[in-house]
C-alpha cells in the first residue's frame, strides 16, 4: 500500500459518500464527524478533495495547529495549490505591529479568490486570522498597478502613488511593500508576490521586467507583465472594507475542527478587539491602522452567520449544530510507545496478527531502512509499507484495519511545522554588510585590497543613473563599486584595535600580499599531506558498521537531522571504521547540532568495547555536555560521569579507577 492507495480506499467508505450526498444540496448543510482525530482527518479531507475538488476553507482552533493541517495536506495532495491565510500581526492576537510578510500571505490568498474564484481552492486559517476584514474586490483592483514590457509609464506618478499606498522608499527591497529607485531602475516588492520585481526603464518606457532573488539581488527571470498590488489590510475606509467570507465562492464548504472552540476564540476576540480600539482612540496610541481600526475586524456573531448560510463539515469534538447529520469514525491515536523498541515491536506484531495493514510514515526514505535494519536485528519478522510523506500524527483506522504509524512520534522527536517565510534584512548578506557600514569603516575588495567605506553615491554609467560604493584608497583614490559587484566587498577583519594600512589603486602590493598567502597555505598544505601520509600508513582501530542500537540512538533524536548534519555523522562514522588513525574537524556556528554527532561518535565507539572522554574548555561546558549525554543515553546500557563534580582527590580516583577497570563508558571533564 502506498498514500494514493490509502486515499483510494478511504474513498471507498460510507462516511465520504454521505458528505457528498449532503453538500450537493442545494440548502446548506451541516454534518458532524464523531470519532475522527489525528493525521486522518487531513487523510479523509484529501480523499474527498480528490474526487470531488470545488473550494474549500478548513479552520482549525490555533496557528500552529493550522501549520501542521497545511503541512499534512501538502504532502497528501502535492500538486495541489494549497493557501494559507494567517492573521496580519508579527503575535497572533496581539494588535501592536504588523507582518508584512503575513499580509503578503494574506494577499496571496485574496488574489486568488478574486481572479480564479471556481478554480477548487483550498485555504487554510485559524480563528484570528478569520475574524480580520480585507479590502473590496473592487477597491483592490482600483488601487493595483498594471505595468507592461514595452508600454510607457507615468514613473513619478507612480512612486507617489506607491508612497501613498503605504509603500517605503527604501535603498534595498527584502520585504514587501518597499520599493527603491537607482536611475533608470526601480525595485519593486508587491504584497501579491513572493519575490520582487526589478524594472528597467528608457526614460518612461520599459525596457525589461525581471523576477530578482532579494538575498543576492541577482534577476531571475523576465516576464512580460506585473500587477502591484498594496496592502490590503492598510488603512483603508470602512466601507472599503468587506469579511473575508464576502470574497468565498458560495459553493464552498466550511470543514471547521470544533466549531464551537473557534467560537469561542472569537468571541474572545471581540472583547480583546474592543479594548485595543479603545487603546487607540483614547490614549492616542501609534498603530498604522489607528484611523479606521474599529472597521478592521468582523464580530464573531456576523461569522457564525456566515458559517450557517455554508455547507459545514464539522471535525470532531460535539456538533455545534442541531440540525448536524453525524457520522461515526473508529480511529484510535498512534500509541505512545516512550522509545521503547520492545512495546513497538509488540503492538505491530498484535495488529499484524489481526490482519491490520502497517505502515511507517517518515519524510526521510533513509529513516525506513532504519527500522527494516532494527526490526532485522530484535528479530522480529514485522512487514510495513514506507509512507514518504510529512504526517503530523499517526492513527489506528478499526474499520480499515490500517495502522500508519509516524516516526518522530515513535522516537518522542520534536516535529516541526514549515511556512513560507519571508525574507529578513539578516538573510541578505550582501545587503547587510552594506547597511551595516558607516562612512569611515574599513572594508577589502578581493581585487584591490583594504580602503575606507564613504558611503553610497549615485553616478552616470553610459548616460543611466546608477547608485554605487563608494571606497577611498591611500592618496584619497576613489573606487566605485556597482551594487552588482557587492559581493567583491567585505568589512574588514583584523587584530583588535589595530587600525589597518589602506593600499594604493594601481600598485601590486595588494596583488604580492595574496601571493605571498597563497603560498603559506601551500606549504601548510604540503606539510598536512605529508602527516596525514604517515597517519593512513599507521595501523589504528577499525570500528565495526553500525548495530541498531546506533540505529535506535540516531532514530531517537528529536529534531530531523539538517543536511549538513546527517552528511557529517556519516562521515565521521566512515573516518571511525577505517583502519588507520582518525584525525576530523567539525565545525560549525552554536546550535547548529555539533554535540549531537559527537554523542553518535561516542556511543559507536561505546558499542564496540571502547571508553570515550570527552573534553570541553571550561567546568560549565563539561556540566553541560554531562548533563545532554545523560539525556541521550538514558534509555541505553551506557555508564556516563563528570570528572568535574568531586568534592575530593579520593572521589575523583576512585572515578579514574572505574574507568581504567573497564566499568564506566563516557567521561566528561575539562582540559585541566
Amino acid at each position: 500500500m502506498n498514500v494514493n492507495q490509502l486515499l483510494e480506499t478511504v474513498q471507498q467508505q460510507p462516511q465520504l459518500k454521505t458528505i457528498q450526498n449532503l453538500t450537493e444540496a442545494t440548502q446548506p448543510q451541516k454534518l458532524h464527524l464523531d470519532g475522527i482525530r489525528t493525521s486522518f482527518t487531513n487523510v479523509f479531507f484529501a480523499a474527498y478533495y480528490q474526487q470531488q475538488k470545488g473550494n474549500h476553507l478548513l479552520i482549525v482552533n490555533d496557528k500552529e495547529a493550522a501549520a501542521y493541517c497545511l503541512n499534512d495536506l501538502q504532502s497528501l495532495l502535492p500538486k495541489k495549490d494549497i493557501l494559507f491565510l494567517p492573521d496580519s500581526f508579527r503575535k497572533v492576537g496581539h494588535f501592536e505591529e504588523v507582518d508584512n510578510h503575513n499580509i503578503r500571505l494574506r494577499t496571496e490568498v485574496i488574489k486568488n479568490l478574486i481572479r480564479k474564484q471556481n478554480s477548487g481552492k483550498i485555504i487554510v486559517t485559524y480563528p484570528e486570522a478569520l475574524i480580520e476584514n480585507v479590502i473590496d474586490q473592487r477597491e483592490l483592483q482600483n488601487h493595483t498597478i498594471e505595468i507592461e514590457r514595452g508600454k510607457e509609464i507615468d514613473i513619478d506618478f507612480s512612486l507617489e502613488y506607491l508612497v501613498e499606498l503605504g509603500f517605503e522608499s527604501t535603498d534595498f527591497v527584502y520585504e514587501p511593500g518597499q520599493f527603491s529607485v537607482r536611475g533608470g531602475i526601480v525595485d519593486i516588492f508587491s504584497y501579491g508576490n513572493e519575490k520582487p520585481f526589478r524594472i528597467e526603464l528608457f526614460g518612461n518606457d520599459v525596457e525589461s521586467i525581471r523576477v530578482f532573488d532579494p538575498i543576492s539581488q541577482e534577476s531571475e527571470k523576465n516576464i512580460q507583465s506585473i500587477s502591484i498590488i498594496p496592502n490590503i489590510q492598510g488603512n483603508f475606509a470602512s466601507k472599503q472594507k468587506v469579511s473575508f467570507f464576502d470574497l468565498l465562492p458560495q459553493n464552498s464548504i466550511v470543514w471547521a475542527k470544533d466549531w464551537s472552540l473557534s467560537y469561542g476564540l472569537l468571541q474572545e476576540m471581540d472583547a480583546s478587539i474592543a479594548e485595543f480600539s479603545t487603546a487607540v482612540n483614547q490614549l492616542e496610541v501609534t498603530h498604522p491602522l489607528a484611523e479606521h481600526f474599529h472597521s478592521f475586524f468582523s464580530s464573531a456573531t456576523t461569522i457564525q452567520q456566515f458559517i450557517q448560510q455554508l455547507h459545514c463539515v464539522e471535525l470532531g469534538g460535539k456538533s455545534s449544530f442541531s440540525n448536524a447529520e453525524s457520522v461515526a469514525f473508529s480511529i484510535e491515536p498512534q500509541p505512545i510507545f516512550n522509545r521503547n523498541f520492545e512495546l513497538l515491536t509488540q503492538r505491530l506484531q498484535q495488529l499484524q496478527s489481526q490482519g491490520y495493514t502497517l505502515t511507517i510514515a517518515s519524510e526521510n526514505a533513509r529513516q525506513h531502512e532504519r527500522f527494516i535494519q532494527i526490526f532485522e536485528d530484535v528479530g522480529a519478522d514485522i512487514v510495513f509499507h514506507p509512507f514518504v510523506v510529512n504526517l503530523h500524527e499517526g492513527f489506528i483506522h478499526h474499520d480499515l484495519q490500517v495502522a500508519v504509524f509516524t516516526d518522530h512520534q515513535i522516537f518522542e522527536r520534536y516535529h516541526k511545522y514549515k511556512l513560507k517565510k519571508g525574507y529578513s534584512k539578516a538573510e541578505a548578506i550582501n545587503l547587510k554588510t552594506l547597511l551595516e557600514l558607516q562612512p569611515g569603516d574599513f572594508v577589502t575588495h578581493i581585487d584591490h585590497g583594504v580602503g575606507e567605506f564613504s558611503g553610497l553615491q549615485t553616478i552616470d554609467v553610459n548616460g543611466k543613473k546608477q547608485e554605487a560604493v563608494r571606497l577611498i584608497y591611500r592618496d584619497k583614490d576613489i573606487l566605485y563599486v556597482g551594487i552588482n559587484a557587492l559581493y567583491k566587498i567585505s568589512k574588514f577583519t583584523g587584530k583588535e584595535g589595530k587600525q589597518p594600512r589602506l593600499n594604493k589603486l594601481g600598485s601590486d602590493a595588494w596583488q604580492r600580499l595574496k601571493r605571498k598567502t597563497k603560498k603559506k597555505v601551500k606549504d601548510i598544505a604540503g606539510d598536512l599531506i605529508q602527516l596525514y601520509a604517515k597517519r593512513k600508513a599507521t595501523k589504528g582501530f577499525a570500528f565495526s558498521k553500525d548495530t541498531y542500537l546506533q540505529l535506535e540512538l540516531e532514530s531517537s533524536f528529536m529534531y530531523e537531522d539538517t543536511p549538513d548534519q546527517a552528511a557529517t555523522t556519516e562521515a565521521v562514522k566512515e573516518d571511525m571504521e577505517q583502519g588507520y588513525p582518525m584525525d576530523r574537524l567539525v565545525c560549525g556556528d552554536v546550535g547548529f547540532g555539533k554535540t549531537e554527532i559527537a554523542i553518535r561518535a561516542a556511543f559507536k565507539a561505546v558499542t564496540d568495547g571502547k571508553q570515550v572522554a570527552i573534553l570541553v574548555p571550561t567546568t560549565i561546558l563539561a556540566l553541560q555536555h554531562y548533563k545532554t549525554l545523560q539525556d541521550r543515553l538514558s534509555d541505553f546500557p551506557v555508564e556516563v560521569d563528570y570528572l568535574n563534580r568531586f568534592k575530593s582527590a579520593k572521589e575523583k580516583r576512585e572515578t579514574l579507577a572505574q574507568l581504567e577497570s573497564g566499568k564506566l563508558d563516557i567521561i566528561v571533564g575539562t582540559h585541566a
